[in-house]
């Protein structure tokens, strides 16, 4: 007696068809290649996530050291002086601090200085 494709499989079909709604060329209608092209683009997205993450923090990390160095300071004497105050403040915060208050970062740098110079 043979299996025939009934409830579940035609669900799990349609459910891989959704998610390729929108693909070019036969990846949309196609169950196999439809399938294959999902497969890849959930891979994608993950590893997307994680770069995404990474290139952030780069950025961040490109803005304070641009800020750093109008005062004459390297961005990793910068975080070590920080350190050495006790100032634990995330990259992110730091990069908007340099970008919106020029005044508050310039703080920071001569707390960083000031640690270093000790």
């Amino acid at each position: 007696m043979r299996v025939k494709g009934s409830t579940p499989t035609r669900n799990r079909r349609k459910k891989v068809l959704k998610l390729a709604k929108g693909y070019f060329g036969s990846k949309h209608a196609l169950y196999r290649t439809a399938h294959e092209q999902v497969m890849h683009s959930l891979k994608y997205s993950y590893i997307g996530r994680k770069q995404t993450k990474r290139e952030m923090r780069k950025l961040w990390i490109a803005r304070i050291n641009a800020a750093c160095r109008m005062y004459d300071l390297s961005y990793s004497k910068f975080m070590h002086g920080l350190k050495l105050a006790n100032i634990t403040m995330n990259r992110k915060m730091l990069s908007e601090v340099a970008i919106h208050d020029e005044a508050a970062f310039k703080d920071l740098v001569d707390i960083a200085k000031k640690q270093l110079e000790a």
